[in-house]
Parts: C-alpha cells; structure tokens; sequence
C-alpha cells in the first residue's frame, strides 16, 4: 500500500484526508453529512472539504446554496443520497440538562429513528453507497462499570444512556444487511475549547475556581477534536474497519489527574473539591449518575489492532495543543491539585 498510516500521523489533517483518500480509497469521494452545523460537525466538514472531498450537507431547514439537501429525518427524500458514495450521521440532540421525560424523549427520538430511516435509505443505495458512518457514544457501556478495561467487545452497560445508544446503534442494520460497510463510532469526551466539557471547565479553573468532582476517583475517557477528526476520516475511507469503534484516546484518567493536568497549564490551583450535590442539583439525579459522575475506563481496541496513531495519545499533550500552552524548557506540571 506504499505509505503507512503512521508515517503521515504527524502530518497536517487535510493532508492526512488526502493521503487516505489516495491510498485507502483513490476514487473521488461524495460525502454527505447529517448534523454539519455542530461542534463536531463544523471542524469535520471544513477539514473535508479542504482536503479536497465533495461535502453535502444535510439539513432539516430550506437548503440555501447547491452544496445543501434538505433532509427530513422521519421520512428522507428517495432521492437524497443520490451520487452519494458515503454518508456521516452525526444529528441528535445534545445529552446535557436535566433529564426530563421531554428531554429524555428528545434525545431517544432524535437518534434512533432518524438513523434507522437513513439506513433504510442507504440500504437503496447500494452497491454504489461504500460507507454509513454514524455517531454513537461511550455510554453504551453505562455509567459505572469499576476498574474493568471496557472494549468493544465489552457487554453494554444498564441506564438510559446505554439503552439509547444500543437502540442507535441497532437501527443501523438495514444499511449493513445491504452490504454496506457501517461503522460507529462510540466517542468519548471530546476535548476542545470550543465545546463541550473543557469550554466549561477552562474559565473556571482559569479563575482557580476548579477542582475535582467528589473524590475524584472517576475514570474519563476523553478524546482531542482532532484525534476524533482523524478517526472519523479513518471510518469513511478505511475498508477493513466496521462495526462499533471506541473513538477515546488510549490513555484515560481519574477526575483527580484531569484537573490536576488543567490546573497546572493554567498555574492555577484546584484544591476546592466540587460536593457530589452540585451536579444534581443542575441535571437531576439520573442525570448527574449518567453524564457528571460516570464512570469509564474504555480502550480503543479496534483503533489498536488496526495499528491506529493518535496524535496526542496523553492528555497533558492534547490540553497543551488544544490550549496552545506549550512547555518551556524542561518544564513540568507541579501543581498541589488535590489529585491522589
């Protein structure tokens, strides 16, 4: 196959998309792309584009220029994955807030038949579809599963959360009994300062407000945005990779060593522990056990085996990338945090 997939890893994104399109799948690629306006979705499209890929964006409002479909989620248009050769699902709901039966309802409804009417639209489509690759998420493992290393072979877990994404995932099957590769990509807390867990904690823990959650002892598997990019792009051009792919870097870490790691970038301490009452009283009880006080230790096996590269595979690196805080000289974090 010429170049190994860890010689370019270091390389730019869109140079890496380049490098995956050429090598693993050399034909021009139409992609079409649900939920593009996200967090994620944003950085991804960009990225594909740059890297010279036909993107369709996918959306539920009038479409405003040639490069936009409008997609109906409960009954898409038969027409809609026209000279589409891969698709990226990435529409749902956000998890965060209280979990109501209205909220509750929001995020089951806006995942599993929204993806199971896709997959019955790709499954239409194929042989000329190559690839339905959809978002999925950790929390199929449920929220606390001890010190056992969860891999995707691991048994899902119990709660809303794990119930939810088994369901998300499952309503992919009519794109995979056509013969269409599926993947997805169970993704963990994604880290940018943009969105999402560190776009609230960095002003805190910038003021020295910051400290661990309780005591600490959570396990979090996280992700850097582009760690997640590069994995996604791996899912759509990649032919031996499908099936469920834990997108987290290999390296996960208690809450302790998490605030600790921020804190000592920002030369701020964390001493004050946040009481195990707060996050209830902002998401509810069943909210803060599934979201706030989860707790995961998840590898990314098939990423391994497949001899995947991450580019910042410790967490200290990817904060200090994300965070643009790069060390001096022989400096090192020392900061009294709290942590074990």
């Amino acid at each position: 196959m010429g170049l190994k997939y860890s010689s370019v890893v270091d390389a730019p994104l869109d140079e890496v998309f380049a490098w995956h399109a050429r090598e693993l799948c050399p034909d021009p690629l139409t992609i079409a792309v649900t939920g593009s306006g996200g967090l994620i979705g944003t950085a991804l499209t960009a990225l594909l584009t740059t890297g010279g890929r036909h993107v369709i964006r996918l959306v539920r409002r009038p479409p405003r220029h040639a490069g936009e479909r409008h997609w109906r989620p409960e009954d898409p248009a038969p027409d809609l994955l026209n000279g589409v050769d891969a698709v990226i699902h990435l529409a749902g709901a956000s998890i965060a807030g209280r979990f109501t039966p209205g909220h509750k309802q929001e995020i089951r409804d806006s995942r599993i038949l929204p993806t199971h009417r896709l997959a019955e639209l790709a499954a239409t489509s194929a042989p000329g579809l190559r690839a339905f690759v959809t978002a999925s998420a950790i929390g199929i493992y449920g929220p606390d599963r001890g010190d056992e290393v969860l891999t995707e072979a691991s048994a899902r877990g119990d709660g809303f959360l794990a119930d939810v994404v088994a369901g998300w995932e499952d309503a992919t099957a009519p794109a995979a009994r056509a013969g269409i590769r599926t993947v997805q990509v169970r993704t963990g807390i994604v880290q940018t300062p943009r969105g999402g867990m560190l776009r609230l904690l960095y002003p805190l823990f910038a003021a020295g407000l910051g400290g661990r959650l309780g005591d600490g002892k959570q396990w979090l598997a996280w992700i850097g945005l582009d760690d997640l990019l590069d994995i996604y792009l791996r899912a759509v051009t990649d032919p031996s990779l499908s099936g469920p792919v834990n997108a987290v870097a290999p390296a996960p870490v208690r809450n302790s060593e998490y605030t600790a790691t921020l804190a000592g970038l920002l030369h701020r301490p964390a001493l004050v522990p946040v009481p195990g009452f707060g996050p209830r009283l902002l998401l509810g009880t069943e909210g803060a056990r599934e979201i706030a006080e989860a707790s995961q230790y998840v590898c990314p096996q098939r990423l391994i085996d497949a001899g995947h590269h991450f580019r910042h595979p410790d967490l200290e690196a990817a904060l200090r990338h994300m965070l643009g805080r790069e060390p001096a000289a022989g400096q090192a974090i020392r900061v009294a945090a709290g942590a074990e």
